[in-house]
């Protein structure tokens, strides 16, 4: 039965969302992003049918700071063969993520840089692909254990203003962005972009939320909505702003490995709640205590019903293999997008 209902709930979810992408194409406006990230190191395969983009993660700068290296290319190769299901789907290669290093070194050489955005043009036409998602974590900062330098936003526009003019203007150019929106300078490189993907989640770890939408006694230092305004401040206009979502969690030392957010409440010898002023769920052990942070169908539906009335571009999911089966987290990012409630637990 859960199964069939959450069938029930996408399709009517779906029916609204294409409803709107259709009116939104008859206005000349941008379409809603519904967007998930596909790693390289699982076997998931994504439902392409719901999906505006996928971004594969990851590529790399490589060793001599002058083009990339993909992880395990024929995985990309399976998520590009979706685009036969969904003409429409886009697939994007995010290059970076946590640890990721030699973009200070690349950034800062001009031969260098150009070489790298030549090589990123190459790699997007021979293999099909739709753009580059640059994940630089972060600009200026070694805490990865990767180089940085003073120099390094600057760079970082040199570098995206290289990639725009290489790639040309119909290549999808993003950047994904930490959530207080440090280490970029917005107003220099928005012109070059077509949006942002800011990663509202990795803001607290127990006994604070992980992603959490409103302020509480449980949020460490900022939340969704705050993440949202501070990139608004920095000059990101809500249209370039894709929100990140997490399909996973953050557990205290002995919380089991490998939970799937949607079994979560059902661990053992750990209770579920519900922040109301956060609008996330949580579990604590038997002493009370906070053990796990993480999102869930109803938590996600209130993040994505908020991007629809902020009117934010879209949605971004990290990452799909944290789902179930049925999708059942991905069917309530689209319901909350959608405007399509879904019962709440």
């Amino acid at each position: 039965m859960d199964v069939l209902k959450g069938h029930i709930v996408r399709l009517f979810a779906l029916m609204a969302l294409l409803s709107d992408l259709g009116a939104t194409r008859a206005c000349g406006e941008n379409v809603k992003e519904v967007a998930v990230y596909v790693t390289s190191w699982t076997d998931d395969i994504p439902d392409a049918s719901v999906l505006t983009c996928i971004n594969y993660a990851f590529a790399h700068v490589n060793d001599t700071f002058d083009g990339l290296t993909v992880d395990n290319p024929g995985r990309l190769y399976s998520i590009l063969d979706l685009k036969r299901r969904n003409p429409r789907l886009k697939v994007v290669l995010s290059v970076g993520g946590w640890g990721s290093g030699n973009f200070s070194e690349m950034a800062a050489d001009a031969r260098k840089r150009r070489l790298f955005a030549w090589n990123c043009r190459r790699l997007v036409w021979d293999m099909g692909l739709d753009g580059i998602d640059i994940d630089w974590e972060y600009p200026t900062q070694d805490g990865a254990g990767i180089s940085a330098s003073p120099d390094d936003t600057e760079n970082f526009t040199k570098l995206v203003k290289d990639l725009r003019t290489i790639l040309g203007p119909k290549r999808i150019l993003s950047v994904a962005t930490v959530s207080s929106a440090q280490y970029i300078n917005f107003r220099d490189v928005l012109k070059y972009l077509d949006y942002v993907n800011v990663m509202t989640y990795d803001m607290g770890i127990p006994p604070f939320h992980n992603s959490p939408l409103y302020h509480s006694d449980k949020v460490q230092n900022i939340s969704v909505a705050d993440a949202v305004e501070v990139h608004l401040n920095a000059g990101v206009p809500k249209d370039k702003i894709v929100l990140g979502v997490p399909f996973y969690g953050h557990g205290i030392e002995g919380f089991p490995e490998g939970v799937k957010n949607t079994d979560a409440h059902l661990v053992g010898n750990y209770f579920y709640n519900w922040d109301d002023e956060a609008k996330v769920p949580y579990l604590t052990d038997r002493e009370g205590k906070f053990a796990y942070s993480y999102d869930n169908a109803r938590s996600l539906w209130y993040k994505a019903s908020y991007a629809k009335e902020q009117g934010l571009k879209g949605v971004m999911c990290w990452s799909n293999d944290g789902d179930d089966e049925v999708g059942t987290l991905l069917n309530a990012v689209i319901a909350g997008l959608s405007g399509v409630s879904i019962d709440e637990e």
